[in-house]
């Protein structure tokens, strides 16, 4: 129970006040995966696969830690766990971030617009026009949502607070080296791939609930299980796919990272968003959040022989240990 409610405590302390605004944790923690970086770079996926090891582990073991501190003591692991999962959790501030390119856009501020669309992604906006600023922060949201609420809660929801630390580790390194640019293409390609792997799961459970909250699954289900494997990233296609069903979009295209020109094929039957569509996209990535929220609950309270991690066969008086 103390999972659970931790669990909701921290996504409706996220909802309510959004990222802390000083001494965030995860900030902390790329200012530390920076300057290991500086200490450990090497231009081989030996040298990258050590590093991810080395801060995702760190991560993650620091949240086994806490844990196992508060082994006994539901008040202090509830509020342990809400204040971690508030850390994590990106979906208010994702969705503001979405509201003030609306904002933008609406104004007709093309050079605000093109300014702040950095804080959703690495696109190079520089000559973008308002409907692909437009497209650029309705796919942003589409794709963040899933790694910025769903991935986090589902993973707090089955490993308790080592999971939404060491997921939100994983996302950060691949945030920071997981590019494809010449200085990372070998030292990121692990935390590329480790972020892939723990996504696998939470961004077909985004799929699904999308298809849930629209009220249109059948066309969430039928654009996912086409289009998804034209989008070069296996975890962004079922999700954007199934973002551009439940609105009725087409997204998609060709896209400039700085050097790198991707072609991201194209997802959905509809038009190609509008400005208009950011403020329905950021609706809808809210309702995909309460709905993952409700999910990373459920799974926080199945039943503790499912969570149990050691096979130790316990005395009278002890407690199990969980994750």
């Amino acid at each position: 129970m103390s999972r659970t409610l931790g669990l909701l405590l921290g996504f409706a302390a996220d909802r309510l006040l959004g990222d802390p605004r000083r001494f965030h944790p995860v900030a902390g923690f790329g200012q530390v995966a920076a300057r290991a970086e500086t200490r450990l770079y090497d231009d081989t996926r030996a040298a990258g696969t050590a590093y991810t090891v080395l801060l995702v582990g760190s991560a993650t073991a620091a949240g086994v830690v806490a844990e196992r501190l508060t082994q006994g003591r539901p008040v202090a692991r509830t509020l342990l766990t809400a204040v971690a999962t508030w850390a994590v959790l990106g979906g208010r501030s994702l969705e503001r971030e979405a509201e003030v390119m609306a904002g933008f856009l609406e104004e007709k501020d093309l050079p605000q617009a093109r300014a702040r669309l950095g804080h959703l992604c690495s696109r190079d906006a520089t000559d973008l026009e308002a409907d692909e600023l437009a497209r650029a922060t309705v796919e942003s949201v589409a794709e963040n949502t899933s790694d910025a609420t769903v991935a986090p809660l589902l993973w707090g929801g089955l490993l308790g607070i080592p999971g939404l630390i060491g997921y939100r580790a994983a996302n950060t390194l691949d945030a920071m080296v997981g590019y494809k640019s010449a200085k990372y293409r070998n030292f990121g390609w692990a935390s590329a791939r480790f972020d892939d792997l723990v996504n696998l799961l939470p961004a077909r459970a985004c799929a699904v609930l999308t298809g849930a909250v629209s009220g249109r699954p059948q066309e969430v289900w039928r654009i996912w299980q086409r289009d998804a494997l034209k989008h070069p990233s296996p975890n962004a296609g079922p999700v954007e796919s199934a973002f551009a069903g439940a609105l009725g979009l087409r997204l998609g295209g060709t896209n400039t990272y700085g050097d790198e020109v991707e072609d991201r094929g194209t997802l959905g039957d509809g038009i190609p968003p509008a400005v208009a569509d950011i403020r329905r996209t950021a609706a809808l990535a809210r309702r995909v959040s309460y709905a993952a929220a409700a999910t990373a609950a459920i799974l926080a309270l199945r039943p503790k022989k499912w969570r149990h991690v050691s096979a130790v066969p316990r005395t009278q008086g002890e407690e199990r240990v969980c994750t």
